[in-house]
């Protein structure tokens, strides 16, 4: 007990300018009464101006003293101001789960309309079916190609080769809606005004029947089964501009992207090629030689809201949609949907993926990209589904197989429908505006 009064007798009790922890007051020097005033009326909410008075002077004089401080000591005469309400509540408050959400648009599992197509051919490797900016659907039966215009229901006949020629393999509409390209059996290809329904030109230089075709302003790129890429310019007398050499099969599938910088070529060697358009020499160099398929490619699509996006499909055996990076040649997912893929289509108003398959389930299958989540499957054709086409308004699209043709509302109405841009028609010189 001794050692220990006699260790805390070792520090003061109270240093008044080092080691200060606390203010201990002069109770003396305070008013308690008038305190407690002050209290009293603050609980009641009645606020009186604080009063001077010698113990608050005194008071205040032995607190800066203490804490050696040489500046008042501010008290509040009243209660302090609410504060400003910068957001509103209602602003801050959850949203209302009754807000209106964005409604699910209904996908009809039946076709809208359904045409007879008789004498539709049924091979993987042509190109039958197109539907043009005017808003007109052509479609070859046999040696015939028919036009069908969307605007009134109305079929009309553009031409009938001879046998000699025939069958039609393939056909293109230019991107004014007027002029169209016919890829024949024969290995030639035909240039047609749909609207005085006259011959222009003849296009030569395959040996063997033209399956893909497709148009990139006045060039015509053609594919065959001589396993050759030719691109025409439609203008002039000497129209093979270019020369692709990289398949050693039938090239089946043909697109050019949006901006026409890149082609993507797919044949029955199994490759898919991605081309630069440059014409600094006649034989164009592939940007990339893509392998990862193991049966032949017709299915090719460039993604309109990703430009360097391409998705294409395998036929039996592959039963694969891959998707490639345009740039590095890499292969950016690969889905296997269970059976051979047909054809392919970008939805230009949704992130969404439409492909036609053939045996042995030949139906369509709406995807979700990029997680491939199936949205709904159309049945209805009996046989695989080699044919798939468009509208300009990017709503409907046209199938074609066992020789009939099924319209589908599968890309629904567009919130607002961008009209579809002016075309101004083909270049074409009036030198060669005629049969060659």
């Amino acid at each position: 007990m001794d050692s220990s009064r006699k260790a805390m007798s070792q520090y003061p009790r109270h240093r008044s300018q080092e080691n200060l922890d606390r203010f201990i007051p002069n109770r003396e020097a305070i008013d308690i009464g008038y305190a407690n005033a002050v209290l009293t009326e603050r609980r009641t909410g009645k606020v009186n101006p604080v009063e001077s008075s010698a113990s608050t002077v005194a008071y205040q004089k032995l607190l800066a003293e203490t804490l050696n401080m040489n500046r008042r000591i501010l008290t509040f005469k009243s209660k302090p101001p609410a504060p400003i309400e910068l957001i509103p509540r209602a602003m801050c408050s959850p949203p209302n789960n009754k807000a209106k959400s964005r409604t699910r648009r209904h996908i009809s599992q039946t076709a809208e309309k359904i045409l007879d197509a008789p004498d539709l051919s049924d091979d993987f490797y042509l190109k039958l079916l197109d539907w043009g900016t005017n808003n007109i659907l052509a479609i070859a039966l046999g040696s015939t190609v028919y036009l069908w215009d969307a605007s009134n229901s109305s079929t009309s006949e553009l031409v009938t080769v001879s046998d000699d020629d025939g069958p039609v393999t393939s056909l293109s509409w230019a991107a004014d809606g007027r002029h169209i390209a016919l890829g024949l059996n024969n290995s030639c290809v035909e240039l047609w005004d749909s609207i005085s329904v006259k011959l222009l030109r003849r296009l030569r230089g395959h040996h063997e029947r033209v399956g893909s075709l497709a148009w990139n302003k006045e060039i015509l790129t053609t594919g065959s089964r001589d396993g050759n890429i030719i691109n025409n310019d439609v203008r002039v007398r000497s129209h093979m501009v270019q020369n692709f050499l990289g398949h050693q099969q039938e090239v089946c599938g043909l697109k050019w992207s949006a901006s026409g910088c890149q082609l993507a070529s797919g044949g029955n060697d199994s490759l898919v090629f991605i081309w630069d358009r440059s014409f600094a020499s006649r034989n164009a160099q592939w940007l990339h030689r893509l392998q990862d398929h193991t049966s032949a490619v017709k299915a090719l699509a460039w993604c309109p809201f990703q430009a360097n996006l391409l998705a294409s499909g395998g036929g039996v055996g592959d039963d694969t949609i891959k998707f490639w990076n345009a740039h590095t040649g890499s292969c950016l997912n690969s889905v296997n949907t269970g059976s051979q893929v047909c054809a392919l289509l970008w939805n230009s108003h949704e992130r969404e993926l439409l492909s036609s398959q053939g045996f042995t389930e030949n139906q369509l299958i709406l995807w979700k990209y990029p997680s491939m989540v199936r949205l709904t499957e159309l049945s209805g054709h009996t046989s695989r589904v080699l044919y798939m086409t468009q509208s300009p308004d990017g709503c409907t699209v046209a199938s074609a197989a066992d020789e009939t043709l099924g319209f589908w509302n599968v890309f629904g109405i567009p919130e607002v429908a961008k009209p579809a841009p002016k075309q101004s028609l083909m270049p074409f010189s009036p030198r060669y505006n005629c049969i060659r």
